[in-house]
């Protein structure tokens, strides 16, 4: 019967150790860490800004220039993590500053949308454990 107990409380904390790694950090307000790059609704469908900017020339050749031009002409900023996955941001203006740039974005994920709480320049800082 102990062993029967130890074997479910393993998996039971196996299971919770798995779901915070796959979820993020959570910090005390249950809010996560998300790494990844600010683009834009029309360029994360193709995961890249290359196609953008050599279909059409007006914009422009670097990351930042192609999200900024998107977003004038309808496109949204989002998260682009380094899965693929793409989440939507509650707060454009605090994303617009970091626009084609690599982030750290902290926040809660509500309803398939990221409720930014602070974003920060250079998803290293996550890597490094700074």
């Amino acid at each position: 019967m102990k062993s029967r107990f130890a074997g479910v409380l393993l998996l039971l904390f196996t299971g919770l150790a798995a779901l915070e790694v796959w979820a993020g950090p959570l910090n005390q307000g249950g809010q996560r860490v998300f790494v990844g790059e600010i683009t834009d609704t029309f360029c994360a469908k193709n995961k890249s800004h290359d196609q953008m900017m050599s279909e059409m020339k007006s914009m422009g050749t670097d990351k930042q220039t192609c999200a900024q031009k998107c977003v004038q002409i309808g496109a949204k900023y989002v998260l682009l993590d380094a899965k693929g996955t793409v989440y939507k941001l509650d707060d454009q203006a605090k994303a617009a500053a970091f626009a084609g740039r690599e982030v750290r974005v902290v926040g809660m994920l509500e309803n398939n949308e990221l409720k930014v709480a602070s974003i920060n320049a250079g998803a290293s800082a996550i890597v490094s454990g700074q």
